[in-house]
């Protein structure tokens, strides 16, 4: 299988790098891979790789670090692998801009699997067309555009695809489980502060006030519902 997808493995540890590089290889990924986070912002800046995976302990810089320099320049996807478990890292790491996260060790096909599904929300238009216009939100299905008082809205591929299911299910309920599955895949059933944190990134950027938001409410105890005529 032959992908042609460019893939930037960032890690201090040789044997991690030797063995990430050779199984996304031999899947047919490109890899170039950097052991510093200075020569990985280096790298991104020249080659614009189409997915980051970062550990976050780096020697020069930490990997938070990393994700806010390549987030000034890039929507790329950034998977952190990382030997830090505590959810509250976690949660620290996509507050940074990442756009998922894996804890050391991990096997082989779920990283795979990631890579995956990471990739494919970058992939662009996959034949759902039309226009969404919901007072001063409008989301072009197409062409991936937002706008939000005649303004563009710059989001990553996570947050736009989160924005995407909601706007496709006005006025609906929509538990965190179905969210996570409709964003991340089957696998992010449980991980719910993914969706929390990405729910917080939207509401920053379309809201008039986070803190009130007109379109995307919170139900608690279930989910999230997306309001088509906000009050």
């Amino acid at each position: 299988m032959t992908t042609g997808a460019s893939i930037l493995v960032v890690d201090d540890e040789p044997a991690i790098l030797r063995l990430v590089r050779t199984n996304l290889r031999a899947h047919g990924y490109q890899v170039e891979t950097a052991e510093t986070g200075a020569e990985a912002v280096e790298k991104h800046q020249r080659s614009r790789p189409d997915l980051v995976l970062l550990d976050l302990n780096l020697p020069d810089i930490d990997g938070a670090e990393v994700i806010a320099r390549i987030r000034e320049r890039a929507a790329t996807p950034v998977i952190v692998l990382s030997v830090r478990d505590a959810e509250r890292e976690k949660v620290a790491a996509l507050d940074a801009g990442a756009d998922d996260y894996m804890t050391k060790p991990f096997g082989a096909d779920e990283l795979l699997a990631r890579v995956r599904a990471a990739l494919r929300r970058t992939a662009g238009p996959s034949g759902v067309s039309g226009v969404v216009e919901v007072g001063e939100l409008r989301v072009d299905l197409q062409t991936r555009e937002v706008v939000v008082r005649g303004e563009p809205v710059h989001l990553t591929p996570t947050e736009y695809d989160l924005l995407r299911a909601f706007v496709r299910s006005p006025d609906r309920v929509l538990t965190d489980r179905m969210l996570l599955q409709q964003v991340w895949g089957s696998e992010y059933g449980s991980e719910s502060h993914y969706l929390h944190v990405y729910v917080a990134r939207l509401r920053k950027k379309l809201e008039r006030d986070r803190q009130a938001p007109s379109w995307i409410l919170t139900e608690p105890g279930v989910g999230y519902r997306f309001v088509s005529q906000p009050a």
